[in-house]
C-alpha cells in the first residue's frame, strides 16, 4: 500500500506539472575495490522501490560495470546514440520497473570534443526519454581524461566512496584535495563501505572531515555506511543486487536507509530544470575544463 501511494503521488505531481526537480548524484572513489558500483546499483534499486524514476549513468566499460550487477550485458554505449547509429531506447537497459541503466563509458571520454550537431543529438535524445527522470545516479570512472568525471563537477552531489582500510582513506582524501584545488568544488559526501560497525564508520568520516575542514580543503558530510556483509558478497557473485537477493540482510537495510536520506539531501539555490537542462550544463562544462588538469 505504501508503494502504491508513492506512485499515485508521483503521478499526480507530473499530471499537474509540479513536483521536485531532477536530482543528480555522482559517486566517485580514490581507488578501486571499494564497492562503488555495487553501491550505486543497490541504491538505484532502493530508490526505484520508493517510487522514483531512476537513471544510472555508467562510465565503466568492463566486466564489473553496473549492468553486471544485474546479471546483464551492456552491448552498446551512449556514443552510438551521439553518432546516430542507434536510438537511445536501444542502448538503455531496464533491469526493473523504475530503473534504467545507460552505459556511457565511450561517450563520457569524448564529451569535451563533441561537434555542435553531436551535442544537439545528445540533448534531443536525453530530453526525449519516454518517462521523466527523478534521480540520476552516476557511477564515475577514475580514469577520466580530465582526471575527474565532468558529471562529478556538474552534479549537485558528489559522493566519495571509501572502505575502512587506510589506503582507501588516504586515496579518498587525495582525490578530494585535487578536485578542490583544480575545480574549486568545496562540498562532498562520504559513504563508508565494507565497515565492521557504524561507530567505526562515523570515526572514519569524522577524521577525514576534520582534516579537510582544518586545511580549508572542503566541507564533508556523512552519507552513511554499508557493513561488511557476506550476503552482499554472495549477491555480487550471483549478479543480483543484495536488495533483491537478500532483502533482510544488514547491507540491504543500510542501502534502504541511505536511499531514503538521499531524497532529502539539501540542494543549492537556483538548481532547477530537468534532464535536458542538466545535460546542457554538462556539455558547457566539458568544453571548458582543461584535459589532464589533475595529472599535470
Amino acid at each position: 500500500m505504501a508503494d502504491f501511494r508513492v506512485d499515485q503521488a508521483a503521478g499526480l505531481r507530473r499530471l499537474l506539472g509540479g513536483g521536485q526537480q531532477l536530482q543528480v548524484v555522482t559517486f566517485v572513489a580514490g581507488c578501486e575495490g571499494v564497492g562503488r558500483s555495487v553501491a550505486v546499483a543497490n541504491l538505484g534499486v532502493a530508490l526505484a522501490r520508493l517510487g522514483k524514476e531512476v537513471l544510472i549513468i555508467d562510465e565503466h566499460a568492463s566486466r564489473d560495470d553496473i549492468a553486471s550487477s544485474f546479471g546483464l550485458v551492456s552491448r552498446y554505449d551512449l556514443l552510438n546514440v551521439v553518432q546516430r547509429e542507434l536510438a537511445l531506447s536501444q542502448v538503455l537497459l531496464q533491469p526493473m520497473q523504475g530503473l534504467r541503466v545507460l552505459p556511457a563509458a565511450k561517450a563520457v571520454r569524448k564529451l569535451g570534443r563533441l561537434s555542435l550537431p553531436q551535442q544537439q543529438t545528445l540533448l534531443d535524445a536525453m530530453s526525449g526519454l519516454e518517462r521523466p527522470i527523478d534521480i540520476i545516479l552516476v557511477d564515475a570512472c577514475m580514469a577520466h581524461p580530465n582526471g575527474f568525471s565532468p558529471f562529478g563537477l556538474a552534479s549537485q552531489e558528489a559522493v566519495v566512496v571509501l572502505s575502512g582500510n587506510s589506503a582507501s582513506i588516504t586515496e579518498a582524501y587525495s582525490l578530494i584535495k585535487k578536485v578542490s584545488h583544480a575545480f574549486a568544488r568545496k562540498h562532498f559526501r562520504i559513504l563508508v563501505n565494507k565497515v565492521r560497525s557504524q561507530p567505526d564508520a562515523r570515526s572514519i568520516y569524522e577524521n577525514i572531515a576534520q582534516v579537510a575542514a582544518q586545511r580549508g580543503i572542503a566541507r564533508l558530510d556523512y552519507a552513511g555506511a554499508i557493513p561488511l556483509d557476506e550476503s552482499l558478497r554472495q549477491s555480487f557473485q550471483l549478479g543480483r543486487p543484495v536488495l533483491i537477493q537478500a532483502p533482510d540482510s544488514a547491507s540491504a537495510a543500510a542501502f534502504r536507509d541511505i536511499a531514503s536520506d538521499l531524497l532529502y539531501w539539501q540542494r543549492g539555490e537556483g538548481e532547477t530544470g530537468g534532464v535536458e537542462h542538466f545535460m546542457q550544463q554538462l556539455l558547457h562544462l566539458s568544453q571548458r575544463i582543461t584535459p589532464n588538469v589533475l595529472r599535470a
